[in-house]
Formats: C-alpha cells, sequence, structure tokens
C-alpha cells in the first residue's frame, strides 16, 4: 500500500505562515530560548530562504515579518546582519536537497542529553524509537558558528539523517515540510523527556533490541503517515482561535 504524502504548500505565503506557526507552536511547546534560535525554510531551490530577523521574539513573529535570505547569507528583501543562523542553516540547506524545513533549537531533554559524555537518544521508549537510524550527532564543540566551514562540518555531520544533537548545544532538526520538522522536534522532545526522566532513577534502561527497534520505526511509518499533518493542522487550528496574527 502506498503511504500517505504530506502536502506542500503551494504558495511563498503559505509557506510563510506555516513557518511563522511553527515559530508560536514552539512557544507554547516551551521550546524557545530569549530572542535567540532560528528555524528557516526553503522557498523554491534550497539557495533562498525564509528565516526569522535576528533580536525577534517567538511569540512575536508573523508571516509578514519573516525575512528572504540567499546562501550567502543576504537579505533578500530587507537589511540583514548575517550571524550564527546562515552559517549553519545555509549550509545544511545546500548540501542536502530534502532539508527544506530546518529548525534549530535548544530543548531542555534533548539539548540535556547532548550534554552527557557518550549520550544517545536510546529505544528504551516507543516515541524514541520512532527516530530510529534517524539521529546524527556532532559531537565536537568548538564555541559560537561565525564561519561556512563549521557550518560545512555541521551539515557533514548530519549528513542524510533527519535529527542532529549537537553536543553541549542543541539539535537541529531537518524535514521536507514545515508539519514534518515540527512533529519531529515535539516528538524528539517527549522522548528525550522520558528517556532523561528514566535515567534520573539511577535505574537502568530498558533498552529494546535493535531489530525490534528498526521493525517499530517502520510501523511509525505505515500506521502513522499523514500524522504530522494532522497535527500541524490543529496547531494551526488553536493559533487561529487565540493568535491568528501569526498568519498576517
Amino acid at each position: 500500500m502506498q503511504e500517505p504524502t504530506t502536502r506542500k504548500p503551494s504558495n511563498v505565503h503559505e509557506l510563510r505562515r506555516d513557518l511563522a506557526a511553527a515559530f508560536r507552536a514552539t512557544v507554547r511547546f516551551g521550546m524557545h530560548e530569549g530572542v535567540c534560535n532560528h528555524f528557516s525554510l526553503a522557498i523554491d531551490d534550497n539557495r533562498t530562504f525564509l528565516m526569522n530577523p535576528h533580536g525577534v521574539h517567538f511569540s512575536r513573529l508573523r508571516a509578514s515579518n519573516l525575512i528572504v535570505v540567499d546562501a550567502s547569507g543576504r537579505g533578500v528583501d530587507a537589511e540583514e546582519k548575517r550571524h550564527t543562523a546562515f552559517y549553519i542553516h545555509s549550509r545544511i540547506h545546500l548540501a542536502n536537497p530534502k532539508a527544506r524545513c530546518v529548525l534549530h533549537a535548544h530543548p531542555i531533554y534533548a539539548t540535556a542529553l547532548a550534554m552527557i559524555e557518550g549520550g544517545r537518544l536510546l529505544p528504551c521508549h516507543q516515541n524514541a524509537m520512532r527516530f530510529f537510524d534517524r539521529c546524527a550527532y556532532y559531537d565536537t564543540f568548538g564555541g559560537l558558528v561565525f564561519d561556512d566551514a563549521e557550518g560545512d562540518r555541521i551539515a557533514a555531520a548530519l549528513a542524510d539523517k533527519t535529527v542532529l544533537f549537537m553536543k553541549n548545544h542543541g539539535v537541529m532538526i531537518v524535514g521536507e515540510t514545515v508539519a514534518e520538522a515540527l512533529d519531529d522536534l515535539y516528538y524528539l522532545e517527549r522522548a528525550a523527556q522520558a528517556q532523561v526522566t528514566a535515567m534520573s532513577t539511577g535505574r537502568p534502561l530498558a533498552v529494546v533490541p535493535d531489530d525490534v527497534a528498526a521493525m517499530c520505526q517502520q510501523q511509525f511509518l505505515r500506521v502513522l503517515a499523514g500524522n504530522a499533518q494532522k497535527h500541524f493542522a490543529e496547531i494551526k487550528a488553536l493559533l487561529d482561535d487565540s493568535e491568528p496574527d501569526y498568519a498576517n
């Protein structure tokens, strides 16, 4: 049976609305961090993308105040000082055509795993198994990212995976749509929260064998195909009720 595909937005304004909704949703998830962190979304090819302007709180971002930048970090529709977001996002967009939506955040529990020596998301809860063989790890921290070379190293560490744990830093999630990437960000943090909570007991984790975890990951693909879009539709419905300005 052919798996349902996630509908992709058909125009730039719809792309803007989707990315603005992701910023507002991240605030609701409790995963925002001051006026830092950054999301991006490719427009036509992966050389031009939408991004949040530096210094604006996620809760105030709207479809209309997202900026368009190119892979060199030049603002297409607004003056924008090149900062760490460009060096990370541009290199990932260029390296991976499937990475149309790139979300970088510091959610507490996923970041906690990235702070542990040898920290890994383990298949010890079914939410973690949806990410089986989909996670990469960048086990080097060299400070803030201020050059393309470091951005290229991050992109190379991610390779063809959809989740990157960045040591001493945070996580990067990529997807072909905002719906897919945001759904993964939400469930990644839930999986990390369950694991970190279980680890805090001091008891051994009940890790599932790789073959069972791989089977479960395939079950997620078959049974829950399309759930990311449904989840995102509900998020936008909630925002339409209480924060409709996100779409302006």
